[in-house]
């Protein structure tokens, strides 16, 4: 239970309101806080492009599905706007996208989820450009010449900008927002100088995310170059076909999927590229968290915790954080940088089955019970040359996900990870794709520095600009 004391005189200014979120929040204290700048001011609706058309709501739209990129365009949802690799997202009809072009997002637009965890942004990089997004996200889209896009992004993405955000409506359950309740945010001005220092290092952040994605990519077309493995093995996993196996391998395991015609064409193609030794006999190792209870506390005495989910968000920012004292020695919970994380559960053609390169952001942080740590650090190959066969292609995909058992929540065994054979190529192909992956993490990891430094930017010289008391 929270408890806040507040004036008597906040309530009679905000219209006698009684709903308790926007006090409890903080918004009201942040409203106050920007009305009382000495500094200009224009609100949202001033800075956009023409005016309240320039923060849109898509409208309705029925979602028809496609199978072929050429059909179609990648669909970003409430979820996906915040998450770094696009490269398993659906696509949505072309057809659907001409009625409604609005659907479109572009480079350097601002994104604000408007149902369901509402005032969640993200910057629109530029490999989301032209992507289809859901009516469940908000775009604004700043005039630049009157606004760096980046300088309103880190605004809004500030306590100051979240906080009108979210406080738009009245309600004690807010279930969307709409253009009219954000068009009047006040938006402080500053200096040219600062706010371009500011939106720069918010676009830098993009493309440095945009960049990393594009090196993953990279690293997987090398090794797929290499062996000749197809970019795409199938359209889906689990579908309706018929195969035949040998009795000794259904002696092993009796589910179908394991044994159907995508899982056979990945086995084929893994021997033909000469794998001869699992990930164990090359000295790969997993780590679990195991079940345990979870008892959360405050971040000055706890360690970071991310769930399943919550690892593949562009931005790592955990929210809980695990009491240090109950959970025994780091080397049986922590993760390392250059661990693999792998999603263990889930929905087939979800997260399960695929994983996160652990950069530095990550390292000695705790992830739930649903994550396998694959850890190759001391072993015969490399980390990144592993975690680009076993993420960045659709052999490496399969091979994992065929392993998956249960029919309700299908779930990994880190024993099943072991047995995996790994397909080599020469030492000096496998350190150059090793790198590009070690890059890409560093790359991912400066984005994240070079957007709170300019969401910093933004509250100090808020705070300065304040009358002190």
């Amino acid at each position: 239970m929270i408890i806040k004391k507040i004036p008597s005189t906040w309530i009679q200014r905000e219209g006698r309101r009684l709903d308790v979120g926007p006090y409890k929040t903080g918004a009201i204290e942040a409203k106050y806080k920007l009305e009382s700048l000495t500094v200009a001011k224009d609100s949202v609706v001033e800075v956009t492009l023409n005016g309240i058309k320039g923060i849109i709501h898509a409208g309705r739209l029925k979602r028809i599905w496609v199978n072929d990129p050429n059909h179609g365009y990648p669909f970003l949802t409430t979820t996906n706007i915040h998450i770094s690799n696009l490269e398993k997202i659906s696509y949505i009809a072309s057809s659907i996208v001409a009625g409604k072009r609005n659907l479109l997002v572009k480079k350097d637009w601002i994104l604000i989820t408007r149902s369901g965890t509402i005032g969640r942004l993200a910057f629109c990089r530029p490999d989301m450009d032209d992507f289809a997004c859901t009516e469940d996200v908000m775009r604004v889209v700043a005039d630049e010449s009157k606004i760096d896009a980046g300088y309103l992004y880190a605004f809004l993405s500030s306590t100051f900008g979240v906080q009108q955000i979210i406080a738009g409506t009245y309600g004690a359950i807010i279930q969307h927002i709409e253009p009219e309740h954000i068009k009047d945010i006040p938006v402080p001005r500053f200096s040219k100088d600062l706010e371009t220092n500011i939106g720069i290092k918010i676009k830098t952040s993009a493309q440095k995310r945009a960049d990393a994605n594009a090196l993953m990519v990279s690293a997987g077309k090398q090794i797929n170059e290499h062996f000749s493995f197809p970019n795409k093995l199938a359209l889906t996993h689990r579908i309706f076909t018929h195969s035949a196996a040998s009795s000794s391998l259904v002696q092993k395991r009796m589910d179908a999927t394991y044994h159907d015609q995508i899982a056979q064409m990945s086995d084929v193609l893994v021997e033909h590229a000469g794998a001869e030794k699992t990930l164990a006999e090359l000295g790969v190792k997993t780590g679990e968290s195991g079940r345990m209870k979870l008892i959360f506390t405050e971040s000055d005495h706890g360690v970071p915790f991310t769930t399943s989910g919550e690892i593949f968000r562009a931005r790592y920012e955990p929210k809980r954080f695990l009491a240090k004292s109950k959970l025994g020695d780091v080397a049986d919970w922590g993760v390392r940088e250059e661990d693999i994380l792998l999603a263990r559960s889930g929905q087939v053609g979800g997260i399960i089955g695929t994983g996160v390169w652990a950069d530095s952001r990550f390292e000695n942080a705790a992830v739930s019970v649903d994550v396998i740590r694959i850890k190759a650090q001391e072993s015969e190959v490399l980390p990144g040359y592993l975690y680009a066969y076993l993420m960045c292609t659709d052999v490496g995909y399969r091979q994992l996900i065929r392993s998956a058992a249960g029919s309700s929540i299908p779930h990994l065994s880190s024993d099943d990870v072991l047995k995996l054979k790994l397909p080599r190529m020469g030492a000096l192909e496998e350190k150059a794709i090793h790198e590009l992956v070690q890059t890409a993490g560093e790359l991912a990891a400066t984005a994240q520095k070079l957007e709170d430094e300019a969401v910093k930017m933004v509250e100090d010289a808020i705070e300065a600009a304040a009358p002190k008391h």
